[in-house]
């Protein structure tokens, strides 16, 4: 699929400088490299960004970029339709060395020099010594990543095109990680299969180690280990995948390892999982409150409350985002306001462990909520050695 890069930059681009106008924000200085991504198209050494301000970018609500890019990496960004003010980034934390105050001096004079006469300025991702900087220069600092969560909520046309394609190509990765499960293989040989094809398909990167077996797959949250799976065991796989133009595919299956035949136990499991994801599948719509939602979601039952999924879904684009709808408990206020929307991508999760048998089944599919319902996006198929 050829995707016109230089659309998608404006796009996402133009909707934050939209956010920023309607909020009234007049410029935001960012170090988060995926949002960097977003408002720039700007990538590079992401997972490296992600440990401290490497890069960094000011945008104002003129449309005007300013990017400070990792020293000798400026080329890198030749070309690019919105950065065209491109810096070599000082280095601004202790990492950097002694000298490191003095060049927080020169970033922060750079700063008001593009900001003009302005004094108001959200910021993420610095650490303090930058921060007091701004601030002892007369500045007024709010926070950025509220903006750039609000911006990024709703989707442009392109970055959905964007997310099919990076659905398919991580479902045929998770096809790879399937047909590599078998008794005797450990978990992190299997799960490197899901890295492989990922990566061989322009994908960037896994954010979780989101891969049990047997034993492991209750309580969840388990990290892919050396454990060797047997027959008959479940397996647990949550792909949460940065993948094509790092958009993120979230989806979850289990899985039956070997020729054993599933447990009745097991089978009941994987249905009330299945049917926890379906029935608060079919609630989402334009319009529903959160709210309305999480009142209005499958009963869990007594047994398994104490360890279920934290949320009943989330955000997704460039990686997990906002919403993190909670659940709803009798007698305690909803204090989380707000509703779907169309253009949201929202994952549905599910997870029934039983703490007897240490057992549990996790599932989770990816919906696009447009003007007249919900897409379910994420089609990869269920277990049906377990859902028989």
């Amino acid at each position: 699929m050829e995707i016109e890069r230089d659309r998608l930059i404006r796009e996402t681009h133009k909707r934050l400088v939209s956010v920023m106008t309607e909020r009234a924000v007049p410029a935001v200085l960012t170090a988060n490299p995926i949002n960097i991504l977003y408002a720039t198209g700007a990538r590079n050494m992401t997972v490296f960004s992600l440990m401290g301000p490497f890069r960094f970018a000011l945008i104002l609500a003129s449309g005007k970029v300013v990017l400070w890019e990792f020293a000798g990496c400026e080329h890198l960004q030749t070309g690019n339709p919105v950065a065209t003010d491109i810096r070599a980034a000082p280095g601004i934390s202790a990492i950097s060395g002694a000298g490191y105050r003095s060049e927080i001096t020169r970033l922060v004079r750079d700063v008001r020099s593009a900001l003009g006469v302005e004094t108001r300025l959200a910021i993420e991702g610095f650490d303090l010594p930058v921060i007091d900087a701004l601030r002892e220069d007369g500045l007024e600092l709010e926070d950025a990543t509220d903006v750039f969560s609000t911006a990024r909520l709703i989707k442009q046309p392109l970055e959905i095109s964007v997310m099919r394609e990076a659905v398919s190509r991580v479902e045929a990765a998770a096809r790879s990680l399937e047909a590599a499960i078998r008794p005797d293989a450990s978990e992190v040989e299997v799960w490197s299969e899901f890295h492989r094809h990922l990566i061989a398909t322009e994908g960037e990167y896994v954010s979780t180690r989101l891969f049990q077996s047997g034993s492991r797959t209750f309580p969840y949250f388990q990290e892919a280990g050396p454990r060797r799976m047997q027959s008959g065991d479940l397996v647990c796989f949550d792909t949460d995948a940065l993948g094509y133009l790092h958009y993120a595919v979230d989806f979850s299956r289990t899985f039956l390892c070997g020729d054993r035949a599933a447990s009745p136990r097991q089978k009941d499991l994987y249905r009330l999982a299945h049917d926890q994801l379906h029935h608060n599948a079919m609630l989402l719509g334009p319009g529903v409150s959160y709210e309305e939602f999480a009142r209005a979601a499958w009963p869990i039952p007594a047994e398994y409350r104490g360890h279920g999924y934290y949320c009943l879904g989330h955000g997704l684009g460039l990686c997990g985002e906002f919403p993190y709808v909670p659940h709803y408990f009798d007698g305690v206020p909803y204090v989380f306001e707000g509703c779907f929307e169309p253009g949201m991508v929202i994952c549905i999760e599910s997870y029934i462990g039983a703490e007897a048998e240490s057992e549990g089944v996790k599932l989770e599919d990816q919906y696009l909520i447009t003007e007249t319902g919900a897409e379910r996006m994420t089609t990869y198929p269920f277990c049906e050695a377990l859902l028989a």
